[in-house]
C-alpha cells in the first residue's frame, strides 16, 4: 500500500498557477469599475464573485471527485481559491455595516448563506455532470 507524499511539488504550482489565473479574474472585473462607484457596488460585486466561485468550487469538487486530483487542485483550491475573497468580504461587510447597520447584515447573511446554497446546487450540478460523463464512458455500466 502506498502512502501520499505529504508535499507534492506539482501541486502546488499547479495551486500558484490556479490562484493567479482567479485573482486575476477576479481583479479584472473590480478594477473595470469607474471610480467613483456608489458606496455598494464594489461589495455588491465582491457578493457576486463570492457567489459564483461557492456555485463553481461545487461544481468542481463534486464533477471531478477524486477521478482527477490535479484538475481539483489547480480549479478548486487554486482557480476558485484565487477568484473568491473572504477577507474582502469581512473587510467590506465591517465598513458596510458600519454606515447602514440593516445593510451591512444583510450584505452578511446573503453571503454567508448565499454561498452555502450555491454551493449545495453547484454540488448538484456536478454530481449530475459527472453521472453523464460516466454513462458515456461506460454505456454498459450506467445506473
Amino acid at each position: 500500500m502506498t502512502h501520499p507524499r505529504w508535499f507534492d511539488p506539482l501541486a502546488l504550482l499547479l495551486v500558484m498557477c490556479g490562484g493567479a489565473a482567479g485573482v486575476a479574474a477576479r481583479a479584472a472585473l473590480i478594477l473595470a469599475i469607474r471610480e467613483p462607484a456608489p458606496a455598494l457596488v464594489i461589495p455588491g460585486l465582491t457578493l457576486a464573485v463570492n457567489l459564483l466561485g461557492s456555485f463553481l468550487l461545487g461544481i468542481v469538487v463534486a464533477s471531478l471527485a477524486d477521478r482527477h486530483p490535479r484538475w481539483r487542485v489547480f480549479l478548486g483550491t487554486g482557480v476558485m481559491g484565487g477568484f473568491t475573497t473572504y477577507s474582502a468580504f469581512a473587510v467590506q461587510s465591517v465598513t458596510t455595516a458600519g454606515a447602514a447597520p440593516v445593510v451591512g447584515l444583510a450584505l452578511i447573511a446573503v453571503s454567508v448563506f448565499g454561498g452555502v446554497v450555491a454551493a449545495a446546487f453547484g454540488l448538484v450540478v456536478g454530481r449530475r455532470f459527472a453521472s453523464g460523463a460516466d454513462a458515456e464512458q461506460a454505456p454498459g455500466d450506467a445506473e
